[in-house]
């Protein structure tokens, strides 16, 4: 039997189980069999079952589950490096879009890479996501906008799997953007190549949720429903990129089809948040995405306080509206720039960002019966996670899994 104790550890267990901040523990150890955390406690307490293991004494340090980042785009072509510079110059989101930049010009570099092209650069950025302690990312498709481009997407991504130790979680999202082929045809897009698109793409296992744009310059909420209807029928579970630019209330249309998460969410609005908290749906905030467009209207963080709407982080790593791959800059972000404290920000980036993974059961607390999957960090105290920024004080991931 594998098994070993981390001793002398300061543990941020995050569980709802201990009424104390971030669920902390300090003097504790942490008992691992196999794959699974098999006992969390005071060290003082430890069960005699567990005295002959193997232990590592780790000197106060601090222990937290592993990082999640739930919303990517981290497989992509090309550079959008000259459209930060037209923002800088006065340009607007929208303006950059509706001129054929933005994602569309993201779509004509990915569709002229290779899968393995795609594969090869998006190795750095999935690098430095780990290199933090991130141990499952969602990447999602979209920058495709055909089958055979979107398809290329979802299986590059599938295979950065097989090339680091990872947990990757794919997500369809042809519901992007409308390509320049049906400019003026969005409902055809959405019929002969979203949907067939999606029903392929779950014929070859190559996706675990479904998501869309719901906004005015990408899909309005009946043509996202009719995409989510699809997914329901293929028995996958839906998310949608909602209330960024506007309030076209995708988020109520989301969580009426149970949706693991609504993501941006600056235009949320009470009824939005309530729909949320009813149906269960996570609340994925980008504050990447709100530093780089210079974003000045906040995400309704005392609404989803109040109604207790879990509240997940990401970093939304993509080439043009959050070229970031630093969970822990995004941890200070949301601190800095929505106010929420450290504890949220630890919760944003494990226990949450699980649930908007559906992966909760799994993943994102140190309890008995999950996951052996946690970071060992140099530092006495979680908040100095979100409180320093350009600083990676991790020691040691562990995955239960030892010689």
């Amino acid at each position: 039997m594998v098994s070993r104790i981390y001793t002398n550890a300061t543990v941020a267990t995050l569980s709802d189980k201990l009424s104390k901040p971030y669920g902390l523990l300090e003097q504790s150890a942490v008992v691992v069999i196999q794959d699974r955390i098999d006992w969390v406690g005071k060290s003082k307490n430890l069960p005699q079952t567990y005295q002959n293991f193997p232990r590592e004494d780790l000197g106060g340090k601090l222990i937290t589950p592993a990082l999640i980042d739930c919303h990517t785009h981290l497989v992509y072509g090309g550079s959008r490096a000259k459209e930060f510079e037209m923002r800088l110059e006065g340009a607007s989101y929208e303006e950059i879009a509706k001129a054929g930049g933005g994602i569309l010009s993201t779509v004509t570099a990915t569709r002229n890479t290779s899968e393995e092209e795609l594969i090869n650069s998006a190795l750095p950025r999935l690098d430095a996501l780990l290199a933090e302690g991130v141990c499952v990312v969602e990447i999602k498709s979209g920058y495709g906008l055909s089958i055979e481009d979107e398809l290329k997407m979802l299986r590059a991504a599938r295979k950065l799997e097989t090339l680091r130790d990872v947990k990757i979680k794919t997500t369809y999202l042809a519901a992007h953007a409308i390509p320049p082929e049906y400019k003026k045809n969005s409902d055809s897009y959405i019929d002969e190549v979203v949907l067939p698109g999606l029903t392929q793409a779950a014929e070859e296992g190559l996706v675990d949720a479904v998501d869309a744009f719901c906004e005015g310059i990408a899909f309005s909420p009946d043509q996202v429903d009719k995409v989510f209807q699809r997914a329901t029928a293929l028995g996958i579970p839906v998310k949608l990129h909602a209330e960024q630019l506007s309030n076209l209330k995708g988020t109520e249309l989301a969580a009426r089809y149970q949706a693991l998460s609504a993501d941006h969410l600056e235009y949320l609005d009470l009824d939005g948040v309530k729909a949320m908290k009813e149906a269960g749906t996570v609340a994925v905030l980008l504050p990447g995405a709100f530093y780089t467009l210079r974003e000045t209207k906040l995400p309704p963080i005392e609404d989803l306080r109040s109604e207790g709407v879990p509240i997940a982080l990401a970093t939304d790593c993509n080439p043009g509206s959050s070229p970031i791959m630093s969970l822990l800059l995004i941890m200070n972000m949301a601190c800095t720039l929505f106010r929420l404290t450290p504890e949220e920000a630890l919760n944003g980036v494990t226990k949450n960002a699980a649930k908007a993974l559906g992966l909760g059961h799994e993943k994102g607390t140190i309890e008995a019966g999950k996951d052996a999957n946690f970071l060992i960090w140099d530092i006495t105290h979680p908040a100095e996670l979100a409180y320093q920024a350009g600083f990676n004080p991790l020691f040691k991931v562990v995955r239960g899994e030892f010689e």
